[in-house]
C-alpha cells in the first residue's frame, strides 16, 4: 500500500513538472496562435492565472487583430472571476475606451460598475466604493439609456443610496448620543437636506428638540434664548408634519420647560 501511494505521488509530481515545462515553453515561444488557443483553454478550465499570463504576452501582437478585442475582454473577465474587482474594473473601462462600438462594450461598462457594487462594504465602514459604484452606474445609464439593464442598475443605485443614507444617519446619531450638540445639529440639517424623503425624519425632529434643549441648558446666557426657540421650532415642525407621532407626548415635559424658559425672557423685557 505504501509503495503504491509513493508511486502515485511520484507520478503526480512528474505530471506537474511536465505540465509546467510545457507551459513555460509555450509562454516563451513565438507561436502566438498556440498561445491564444491555450489561453482560451485555460480560461475555460478556470485557470485564470495562466490564462492571464498568456493574454498579457499576446496583447501587443493581437492589438490590431480581431483576437485583440477578445483578449482585452477576457483579461478583465479573468480578474473579475479571480475577485480582483478593482483591477477588473480598470480593465473593463480600458476595454470600453479601446473598443467603444464592440458588442461587449455595454456589458463591460456594466461590469465595471458591478465591481464597485460588489466591494461596497457594510454600513459601518467607509462608503467611498458605494459612491464610486453610483457614479459608474449613472454613467452606464447615461450612455445606454435604452439598455435592458437600466431597471437593474436603478435598483442597485437605490440600494447603494440607502446604504449611504444609513451610514450618514448613524454618524448623526453618534454625535447626538455623544452630546456633541453643534455637530449633531449640523449633521442632522445636512442629512435632511441631502435625504428629503428619509424615513428617519420623524425621529430626527424628535432628537433635534432634545438636542437644542440640552444645548441651550449648557450654553452661555447670551445664546440660550435662541436655542430654546430653535427647540420649540423643531417641536412645532414635528407636530405639523407628524401630528400622530408618538414622540409628541414624550416630548411634552421637555417642551413645557422650554416654554417656561421663554416666558421668563418675555417677562424680563
Amino acid at each position: 500500500m505504501l509503495k503504491y501511494r509513493f508511486f502515485l505521488s511520484v507520478l503526480l509530481c512528474l505530471l506537474v513538472l511536465a505540465s509546467c515545462s510545457k507551459y513555460s515553453k509555450l509562454l516563451k515561444g513565438t507561436d502566438n496562435e498556440a498561445k491564444y488557443q491555450a489561453a482560451l483553454d485555460y480560461y475555460e478550465k478556470k485557470n485564470y492565472d495562466r490564462a492571464l499570463q498568456l493574454f498579457d504576452v499576446m496583447q501587443a501582437y493581437y492589438r490590431t487583430k480581431p483576437e485583440g478585442e477578445n483578449i482585452a475582454y477576457l483579461t478583465a473577465e479573468c480578474y473579475f472571476n479571480k475577485k480582483d474587482y478593482y483591477i477588473a474594473s480598470s480593465y473593463y473601462k480600458r476595454f470600453v475606451t479601446r473598443y467603444p462600438i464592440s458588442k461587449k462594450a455595454e456589458e463591460a461598462l456594466y461590469k465595471s460598475a458591478m465591481c464597485y457594487y460588489i466591494v461596497s462594504p457594510k454600513i459601518s465602514l467607509d462608503q467611498s466604493d458605494s459612491y464610486t459604484a453610483i457614479k459608474e452606474f449613472q454613467n452606464f445609464v447615461d450612455i445606454y439609456p435604452n439598455s435592458t439593464r437600466v431597471d437593474d442598475v436603478n435598483a442597485r443605485i437605490d440600494t447603494l443610496r440607502m446604504k449611504i443614507e444609513e451610514k450618514e444617519y448613524d454618524i448623526c446619531q453618534l454625535y447626538f448620543k455623544m452630546e456633541e450638540y453643534q455637530a449633531a445639529i449640523t449633521s442632522y440639517e445636512a442629512f435632511l437636506k441631502d435625504h428629503p424623503q428619509t424615513t428617519h425624519r420623524e425621529e430626527i425632529l424628535n432628537n433635534m428638540v432634545i438636542n437644542y434643549f440640552r444645548y441651550a441648558e449648557k450654553s452661555v446666557p447670551s445664546k440660550q434664548r435662541e436655542r430654546y426657540e430653535q427647540a420649540l421650532e423643531k417641536y412645532n415642525t414635528l407636530c405639523y408634519v407628524f401630528p400622530d407621532s408618538e414622540y409628541i407626548a414624550k416630548l411634552e415635559p421637555t417642551v413645557k420647560k422650554v416654554r417656561e424658559k421663554l416666558e421668563k425672557y418675555k417677562s424680563n423685557k
